[in-house]
């Protein structure tokens, strides 16, 4: 999949972040409770330091609860960091961000001395949505698509709390390059910078391995396909999608599948767990490390054969 990850204002959002990083006592990083690991940005845990750290599992609604506590658990394993599921049908979940700001700056008095804090999240996590009901108040423009907010902003909030909001960007490299199918899937990335069928097909994989009875029961398939072609070939005969000749079109299916799982159609998916990604880093990281010998093999090659040349 070729997607164009870091247009040019999203180097200008990267380098306003790491300047104003260090200015703020606690950072508030906003992750899609679908996608936990996909959803987030390496350059918190690279410039964050000892500064405390909210995750918010954002779209929880949307999510597998089960996953979602395995989320929970597997993030607050770190120092200084805690996890919130939220969604947008439940405002108070989101409101206890505040409480969360309290205790993790037990040392300081908010009345006296307010907290800054910055909030940060890929594209189309909800995050507009997100300031407006903490703020109580229509702040942030909304939109349901990638890239709406654009600038950075300061807003004041109750317990002398002062946000800066940034704009979402994805980084320069997603590794492994699973996460970038699943950003695709859940509607980080702009639709027209991928093929509908590509993710859809590596959606229907996923969900024949990890949700096949939500899938059976959604297309109402009377045998379950057991590959992700012939399953959208089993939907778009289902649903209509068909070309001359009585052929499957694939990208119509795809669309009508992701459509359903970016909805919760299908019901309350999660794409990844923390034992998939741990396994998933540790191939990419073999892969990467076979890559870089043969590349040294070959540069070590090139340079005997320039020798003999010149002998």
């Amino acid at each position: 999949m070729s997607i164009n990850w870091f247009p040019g204002h999203m180097h200008k959002a990267r380098k306003e972040i790491a300047e104003v990083m260090p200015q703020v006592d606690i950072i508030i990083e906003m992750l899609d409770a679908r996608i936990p690991f996909s959803s987030e940005n390496p350059l918190v845990n690279q410039l964050r330091k000892d500064t405390p750290c909210i995750k918010v599992l954002n779209k929880a609604d949307l999510a597998d609860p089960a996953r979602t506590e395995l989320w929970v658990q597997h993030l607050e394993q770190e120092r200084g960091i805690r996890a919130l599921p939220t969604s947008q049908q439940e405002p108070q979940a989101i409101k206890r961000l505040l409480e969360l700001c309290e205790q993790l700056l037990p040392e300081r008095n908010l009345e006296l001395k307010g907290a800054r804090a910055m909030i940060m999240g890929i594209p189309n996590v909800g995050k507009s949505t997100f300031i407006n009901i903490l703020a109580g108040r229509t702040i942030a423009k909304t939109g349901n698509e990638a890239g709406v907010t654009k600038t950075q902003q300061r807003i004041k909030l109750q317990q002398n709390v002062v946000l800066t909001d940034t704009p979402g960007f994805l980084w320069p490299k997603l590794n492994p390059a699973s996460c970038g199918y699943r950003l695709a899937i859940t509607g980080a990335i702009k639709d027209t910078a991928f093929d509908y069928a590509d993710i859809a097909l590596f959606a229907a994989d996923f969900l024949l391995e990890h949700y096949p009875d939500m899938v059976q029961q959604r297309y109402g398939l009377a045998d379950l396909p057991q590959q992700g072609l012939e399953l959208l070939d089993a939907i778009g005969a289902k649903r209509g999608c068909m070309r001359k000749g009585g052929v499957v079109d694939l990208q119509k299916a795809g669309t009508l599948l992701i459509g359903d799982l970016r909805t919760s159609q299908l019901g309350r998916i999660t794409l990844e767990t923390p034992d998939m990604v741990q396994r998933e880093c540790a191939e990419a990281e073999l892969e990467a490390a076979e890559k870089a010998k043969e590349k040294a093999e070959r540069e070590k090659l090139r340079q005997q054969r320039a020798r003999k040349k010149y002998r």
